[in-house]
């Protein structure tokens, strides 16, 4: 009503015939207090010539929204303040400009005092001269629009930001109804460009969807936000692994006005690490062949031993066979029971050795270690034998269990014993010597399993070398072991390492987590 009443006033500057005393009276007052009212406004109110837009009058909010006084801007132009981009816009009435009920509003940029510009809405009206219809000047409301504009331009970036995005965006309504996708989400998921009909349950397998509907949208709920990864569903039913996180968005009263989902699509990482885990399993599988390989004679020798025990066993039945014609049963019995538990022996070497080079997915379960260590020690015992070196066990709690896969902790355990007999066997002067195992306590339910030695010492001044692939010390040695070691324990969450200790030889130690309940 302020617009209108001000382009009456300045349309009327001499009073017309005729009308009676206290009217004018009455119009006097009304314009009084219209022009107190613009001279208080906050919003700039001016009047400008109608050819070239000259101020004829500024109200002094011009200098809040402007930084120029009243008499700085009457005579100027509003085409030398308008933004060169924006002045023609303005001539051409282009899509900034409105028309309505006989005003136009405009939006633009104008050119403060200290040079910089600043974004104005105007709305403006035509006075003309109410006998003649001639234009007279032009009457202009303009308000600082700078905090709308500059929050319309951040959200239109933020919605270019989102719809180029490769994540998968989405947002929910408080009905779990999907009220947008961005590009990547539609056509990832498959839904096409309409997403009327589609629900939360929609875009996820029926085990996530319960843990996207209980966990994550309660914890949302909740504290605002939920991470997690689960796996979405496109409309063709193929699976999708996503890491995901919700937000859940408040009104200024604090109530929840809609959800945003933001998925990374995992399915590439996934596939990368599934084909890293086999060539690390098949490099794994191979190391254990090859170690096999390293211990052939050992083995044939031990395997060996229990066939020459059954030959020779055989070979006093027939001597007894051949000298008598009857042999009472009771006489074959201790000969055949021990040819019966030296076969057994031997087919146990063959399955020992038949599961250690074995094709097979890791399996971590709580394993008891002082007995795998037992075990390992006895696999490689006739070897540490011919080279004059003696393994113990030391693990002063039988109970300890450990969270591993056996046959890869095995594999650790043997590459460091036969490195450590073969250093050890440098430095055998006369008696045996000896290497050893035993464990310390370490942080975070973990315990450190470290093997002696009573060799010249670790060859490198940097630990960290011996573990790098191909780096051997050894005259045949590939420099696999302790690499394929090393990945084997990180793999388990724990870490290999190396150092040389103060009474001589080197200790080569690794982490692992004990298991729930087992041991100390």
């Amino acid at each position: 009503m302020l617009f209108y009443h001000l382009a009456e006033t300045v349309s009327m500057e001499s009073p017309p015939k005729g009308r009676p005393p206290s009217t004018l009276t009455q119009d006097a007052e009304r314009n009084k207090l219209l022009a107190e009212m613009a001279e208080q406004s906050t919003d700039m109110i001016s009047r400008h010539t109608p050819d070239d837009w000259r101020f004829i009058y500024a109200s002094p909010a011009v200098e809040n929204l402007l930084g120029y006084t009243v008499d700085e801007i009457v005579g100027v132009s509003a085409y030398e303040l308008y933004h060169p981009d924006d002045v023609e816009d303005f001539k051409r009435r282009a899509p900034s400009v409105s028309y309505e009920r006989g005003t136009y509003t405009h939006t633009y940029r104008f050119r403060c005092k200290d040079g910089h510009y600043t974004w104005l809405e105007s709305t403006s009206r035509s006075l003309r001269d109410p006998e003649t219809g001639e234009l007279k000047e032009m009457l202009v409301v303009s308000r600082d629009a700078s905090r709308r504009i500059n929050a319309e331009m951040t959200n239109r970036r933020l919605a270019k930001v989102l719809e180029s995005s490769s994540d998968l965006v989405a947002f929910v309504d408080l009905d779990e109804r999907v009220s947008n996708l961005n590009e990547a989400a539609r056509v990832r998921l498959e839904t096409g460009e309409s997403n009327s009909a589609i629900l939360l349950a929609d875009l996820f397998f029926s085990e996530s969807d319960q843990r996207m509907i209980q966990e994550a949208m309660a914890k949302a709920r909740e504290i605002g936000d939920w991470q997690g990864e689960v796996d979405m569903c496109t409309m063709s039913g193929d699976k999708i692994p996503v890491i995901l996180e919700v937000q859940a968005h408040r009104t200024y009263d604090d109530r929840i006005e809609y959800f945003s989902i933001v998925a990374r699509d995992m399915s590439l990482q996934k596939a990368i690490e599934a084909e890293r885990q086999q060539y690390q399993d098949e490099v794994s599988r191979a190391s254990r062949i090859m170690t096999m390989g390293e211990m052939a004679s050992g083995l044939a020798h031990e395997l060996n031993q229990p066939l020459t025990a059954i030959v020779n066993y055989v070979s006093g039945i027939e001597r007894r066979l051949n000298k008598q014609d009857q042999i009472e049963t009771a006489i074959l019995k201790k000969p055949l029971k021990k040819i019966s538990a030296t076969a057994l022996r031997a087919g146990e070497i063959i399955h020992r050795m038949m599961d250690f080079a074995r094709k097979g997915q890791p399996q971590r379960k709580a394993i008891e270690l002082s007995q795998l260590v037992d075990d390992v020690i006895g696999f490689c015992a006739d070897n540490a034998s011919r080279q004059q070196v003696r393994i113990e066990n030391r693990i002063q709690y039988p109970e300890l269990q450990v969270e591993a896969d056996r046959i890869q902790l095995e594999q650790v355990l043997l590459n460091l014993f036969l490195n450590a007999i073969e250093a050890t066997s440098q430095s055998v002067k006369g008696e045996p010597e000896v290497i050893w195992v035993d464990v310390a306590e370490a942080e975070h339910q973990q315990v450190i399993i470290r093997v002696h030695d009573q060799g010249p010492g670790l060859p490198v001044s940097d630990d960290s070398q011996l573990f790098e692939q191909f780096f051997t010390t050894k005259e045949h040695g590939l420099g696999m072991g302790l690499a394929i070691s090393r990945s084997l324990i990180e793999a388990h969450g724990g870490h290999l390492w190396a150092e040389n200790a103060s009474e001589g030889g080197a200790v080569f130690s690794f982490s692992l987590n004990r298991s729930e309940g087992g041991g100390r």
